[in-house]
């Protein structure tokens, strides 16, 4: 009997996992897709960071390479990523009072990407959106260095992830 037992479960899993198309188990159904190009993403922000461009290129490019069986190209990808950076602001988010005037507790980083989405093999995946996140610091900290790096940190990983998300994972 759990000879039985045993059989039909594998057999039902197998049936169920095939009936899934081409999915990796990382999360991103790729359908027939073969190959991904992710175009340098410039800055196009009121306030500029460097190295920003760079770092949200590269990191998005690592991110679907590692979670998907896709080979990144440089021209011609089956799913096709390009935009731009358009906004980076530090806002002051808290107030705190001192001998009868008000200055900010904490700031807060936010980041803007515009990204326009094209999936040549299936055309109503396409999309044009916008994807933000934010960091609140401390009002006394400078945005340098590991004070930067730990924004960076939390931020850029959370909007590839909505990318990844809105693209191939369909959430």
């Amino acid at each position: 009997m759990k000879h039985k037992i045993s059989i039909f479960l594998a057999v039902f899993s197998f049936v169920f996992l095939a009936g899934c198309g081409v999915y990796s188990f990382s999360g991103g159904n790729t359908g027939d897709a073969k190959t991904i190009q992710i175009n340098f993403f410039p800055n196009q922000a009121p306030l500029i960071e460097p190295t920003l461009s760079q770092r949200f290129t590269q990191e998005l490019q690592d991110l679907f390479t590692r979670q998907t069986n896709l080979t990144l190209v440089r021209s011609g990808g089956d799913l096709q990523f390009e935009g731009e950076i358009t906004d980076y602001r530090i806002t002051p988010m808290s107030a705190t009072a001192s001998q009868g005037t008000q200055t900010a507790a904490q700031n807060r980083l936010t980041i803007t990407v515009n990204v326009r989405f094209t999936n040549t093999l299936k055309e109503e995946d396409d999309f044009e959106r916008q994807f933000s996140f934010y960091h609140d610091y401390g009002a006394s900290e400078q945005l340098a260095g590991g004070v930067l790096d730990s924004a960076l940190e939390i931020i850029l990983p959370r909007i590839h992830q909505d990318i990844f998300n809105a693209s191939v994972a369909k959430w």
